[in-house]
């Protein structure tokens, strides 16, 4: 009789190096992940839930795309690799500027504009990082899993699992930034770091 998938062995060890993959390749600093310590910083934890969660879905939603073969499809079709990669390009460089012009935590009126999760999606779904690290992770471990649907849906499920992890700490180390920030210049030369940093991570993930 053959053992149950779950019991195997072989699989768990498959799965944590998953995990390691992951946590190595996708966990690595980049535009998304930058972004959200960022945001962290500049608009402290609580504020900076939204745009968390929407990177968070963003790159599921990635995740998915990559899994399913569309994004293969969609590189297939002439001149549309260029132009998704300029538009994302804009995209992150706007965001890097909101980031550098945000005021600091203490001279920030209480109705003062946030980065939204909608935001936050809108730049998972540009992060050309993204589709980069997630390909190499996914097809690295669907080529050692079971070729049963279990063993996609596992993939899938802790490479999930990984991005809500990575996301939320590299959100809580940006938000421990928040308390450093009362002081207006502070604020402004760690608000710069993060916007440079965020578009040199998309320079090296678009020409790299």
């Amino acid at each position: 009789m053959t053992e149950p998938l779950l019991l195997q062995p072989d699989l768990w060890r498959q799965l944590l190096a998953l995990v390691l993959a992951s946590a190595v390749v996708m966990g690595s600093p980049g535009p998304a992940t930058i972004s959200v310590t960022a945001v962290g910083a500049a608009c402290g934890l609580r504020h900076s839930l939204g745009y968390a969660w929407g990177i968070i879905l963003g790159t599921i939603t990635v995740l998915l795309v990559v899994a399913t073969g569309v994004m293969a499809v969609l590189m297939s079709v002439p001149k549309l690799a260029p132009l998704l990669a300029v538009a994302s390009t804009a995209y992150i460089l706007y965001l890097a500027f909101k980031i550098a012009t945000a005021p600091p935590l203490a001279t920030r009126a209480a109705g003062a504009s946030r980065p939204t999760w909608l935001a936050g999606f809108l730049l998972a779904i540009a992060n050309p990082k993204a589709y980069v690290a997630i390909a190499a992770v996914f097809a690295g471990a669907s080529s050692k899993l079971d070729a049963a649907e279990l063993g996609l849906w596992l993939n899938l499920a802790v490479l999930a699992l990984m991005i809500v992890a990575i996301h939320a700490l590299w959100l809580v180390a940006g938000a421990a930034f928040a308390r450093f920030l009362r002081r207006p210049a502070a604020s402004r030369i760690i608000n710069l770091v993060f916007a440079a940093t965020l578009v040199l991570t998309t320079a090296l993930a678009v020409f790299g």
